[in-house]
């Protein structure tokens, strides 16, 4: 018996030492953060022109501590002509006027540090627009801006008409090439023809852009996302896309995807230039020892995804976005589906790597559009529960949806560029509609008559101020998943995600000494009964609290569940609590509360708590 007891106490002293490694090994900021994606133009207006700016977003700053935010990301800020609404840069150095000043932008900055917030900005390091001095210098083939850009002779066709170099399509559709009179050449450009790609094969252009990072560095920013990455670099041959066959190229009324595109994106290139930004960033480790984060953004697969993630000689960039929970389900998705979902990143992330969660952005349907309303909490959960970092769409917390805009009111340039048949499939503008702040004249967001963009019809009773009131609503879901996310168990804890049955997908977050997670989603449109008793790592009539429902779920917070069995109606979810084992840790934190934590009494106490629980629970 004694021998037993011994084996025991060194099982729970063993297990204790482990975890202490485990549970204390260092993590960075960014690793446990919520980012918020803010896009300044829809959130909130401070001088009733219709568009929301750095003073609106000041206003409503205690927004973002009260949700549980640890870092602002705001769209881009900079100066521009707005031709696509801020990522056409004509100055990067300084505020567009739309927006505010440089004394906002250092307020709001002031305000967030304030909160405890940190702020990241958008670099947009591919193009910029062509009202910039770089470009405009360019066109005039003055030094050094003579090669800042993809320029590149005519071709002529048998008529002797002067024709694009190749087939290369912009993204925003259309031949991806624009002729300039004055210089005699075209310009490459893979969005819009006033966003000009800039040339990354040119050295003093590139020390440009660097120097474009080190002035908001020095402003005190904490990173950057980085947008549209694959594109950097182009084949310098100027070889053709190769065309898709023909039975798929004609389904695609955006000419860009009617081809594959090896010459225009994911160059061996892009990644060392990446590997350039992220030496930028760490010169400030050097000054005052802390991490500034770079976010990658890149629609591409999954292999040249990770590859963004860099290796033991070149760190990259410290996250690529993962965009798995919006590439890969719908609103027909099975437990398979999000289990695939979830498991293709962490699968196939390099070891010691960071994963991410985004389920929203300002480029894709809002999610209450793509999966319905019903699955807003079940999706939040996801992002905000499983392992690594969470990004939130502005609204999302309190699940807006896209706001319908007629062709009449369209003003994104994809959308425009598709034209009246096709600008409900590629517009961006109805996931950018403003923030739905309370039920008063347009949401709130603006005392004018007619905002940037149309305000979602349903904001009378979808908006902030009436979920605050309310004793359950996405809102008050979303603060206690931010809240949980500082548990150790979720900021450390392992994962196992399982299909329970086609409809139902669950999850464990676990540490040995903590308590465990489980949140389980009914992704289905039928009643489930779900049944836990085959997982593996958990205990058969095992005792569960409900920590957090969602918002459609039968159970309220605090109910009790058994292993074995419970209904949940039909895309509902929930999160549970370990009660037996939250038992466990309420015992052994009292005991050890009132006894010495010296080297030799310290394992004595842990034993006979684990003895009691023992004894009591055989």
């Amino acid at each position: 018996m004694v021998l037993l007891l011994l084996n025991v106490a060194e099982y729970f002293t063993n297990a204790k030492n482990t975890c202490v490694e485990d549970e204390n090994k260092s993590l960075e900021w960014w690793q446990t953060a919520v980012f918020y994606q803010v896009y300044p133009r829809s959130f909130k207006d401070s001088n009733g022109d219709g568009i929301g700016d750095l003073k609106g977003i000041e206003e409503k700053a205690e927004h973002f501590k009260d949700i549980g935010v640890d870092c602002v990301w705001l769209s881009p800020i900079f100066k521009s002509p707005m031709a696509d609404f801020g990522y056409d840069i004509s100055d990067y150095n300084k505020i567009d006027s739309v927006y505010g000043t440089m004394d906002d932008f250092v307020s709001l900055h002031k305000k967030l540090k304030s909160l405890g917030i940190k702020i990241i900005l958008d670099f947009v390091p591919n193009h910029s627009s062509d009202e910039h001095e770089w470009f405009k210098k360019s066109v005039e083939k003055i030094m050094p801006y003579k090669d800042y850009y993809v320029w590149k002779d005519a071709k002529f066709d048998e008529n002797n008409l002067r024709i694009p170099p190749n087939n290369w399509q912009s993204l925003f559709s259309n031949p991806a090439w624009t002729w300039n009179e004055k210089r005699g050449q075209y310009y490459l450009h893979q969005f819009d023809p006033k966003q000009p790609d800039l040339n990354y094969r040119n050295k003093e252009l590139v020390d440009e852009m660097k120097n474009n990072l080190r002035f908001w560095l020095d402003l005190g920013v904490d990173g950057y996302r980085v947008d549209a990455v694959p594109f950097l670099f182009e084949d310098p041959n100027f070889s053709d896309d190769i065309r898709k066959p023909e039975e798929l190229a004609i389904k695609e009324k955006n000419t860009y995807d009617q081809y594959y595109h090896p010459y225009t994106m994911d160059l061996d290139e892009t990644y060392d230039m990446i590997n350039q930004f992220r030496d930028v960033l760490d010169e400030y480790i050097l000054k005052d020892g802390k991490i500034r984060v770079m976010i990658t953004e890149g629609y591409t697969s999954m292999e040249n995804t990770m590859r963004y993630y860099g290796n033991e000689t070149n760190l990259g960039a410290h996250m690529p976005f993962n965009f798995g929970l919006i590439d890969r389900l719908n609103d027909f998705s099975n437990a398979t589906k999000f289990k695939e979902a979830v498991n293709n990143w962490l699968d196939n992330m390099p070891d010691g790597k960071c994963a991410n969660w985004v389920i929203g952005n300002h480029d894709q349907p809002r999610l209450a559009t793509r999966l319905g309303s019903e699955m807003v909490d079940a999706m939040n959960m996801l992002n905000m529960l499983l392992p690594g970092a969470a990004f939130t769409y502005m609204g999302e917390e309190i699940g807006m949806s896209d706001t319908a805009v007629r062709w009449d009111q369209t003003i994104d340039p994809r959308g425009l560029n598709a034209g009246p048949d096709g600008y409900r499939t590629l517009s961006r503008d109805p996931a950018r509609s403003p923030y739905q702040w309370n039920s008063s004249a347009n949401a709130g967001f603006t005392v004018s008559s007619k905002p940037w963009l149309p305000v979602n019809p349903n904001y009378w009773r979808l908006n902030l101020d009436a979920q605050r009131k309310q004793h359950c609503s996405h809102y008050t879901v979303y603060k206690r998943l931010a809240r949980l996310r500082k548990t150790r168990t979720v900021q450390r804890g392992s994962f196992d995600g399982r299909e329970l049955s086609e409809w139902v997908y669950a999850f464990t977050r676990s540490l040995p000494s903590a308590e465990t997670y489980l949140v389980v989603l009914n992704v289905g449109s039928e009643e489930e009964r779900v049944d836990l008793s085959s997982w593996p790592t958990l205990v058969k009539d095992e005792t569960w609290l409900v920590h957090t429902p969602s918002v459609n779920s039968q159970y309220s917070i605090g109910y009790s569940l058994k292993t074995n069995g419970f209904t949940m109606r039909p895309k509902s979810a929930m999160v549970l609590c370990n009660k037996r084992h939250s038992l466990v840790l309420s015992s052994f934190s009292s005991a050890t509360q009132s006894i010495s934590s010296s080297s030799l009494v310290f394992p004595v106490a842990m034993f006979l708590v684990a003895l009691g629980f023992l004894l009591k629970n055989p």
